[in-house]
């Protein structure tokens, strides 16, 4: 099982991070993506990181403000979101892929667990 959370009302500009929490510890050998969904819109990728932290990816509209990470000691994934804006306001979700082979993906359909979601909201 996966546990989301850190999620909160943020003012433009400012800084967030959010958490995602494994119950087990076979957890380490698997990519973790992160995740959002707007109101009205689909679910998209934000950001992934393989099972051993090495290898990290971003959208495109993300990048340079968010950074991923994982500390596979703790079982936790950890997105740090920082300059943001009102258009990052969603339910961010953590995914698990228990798939070896990949690093992570881009395309919800290749992930087996997935967290609750956590909302952020980017509002003066």
């Amino acid at each position: 099982q996966l546990q989301a959370c850190g999620g909160g009302l943020v003012q433009p500009g400012g800084s967030l991070r959010l958490s995602c929490a494994a119950s087990e510890r076979i957890f380490t050998s698997y990519g973790v993506g992160w995740f959002r969904q707007a109101p009205g819109k689909e679910r998209e990728f934000v950001a992934g990181v393989s099972g051993s932290g090495t290898r990290t990816g971003y959208a495109r509209l993300v990048e340079g403000r968010f950074t991923i990470s994982r500390d596979n000691a703790k079982n936790t994934v950890y997105l740090q979101m920082d300059n943001l804006k009102p258009e990052d306001t969603a339910v961010y979700y953590c995914a698990a892929d228990r798939d070896s082979i990949r690093d992570y993906s881009a395309l919800p359909i290749y992930y087996d667990y997935w967290g609750q979601g956590t909302l952020v909201t980017v509002s003066s």
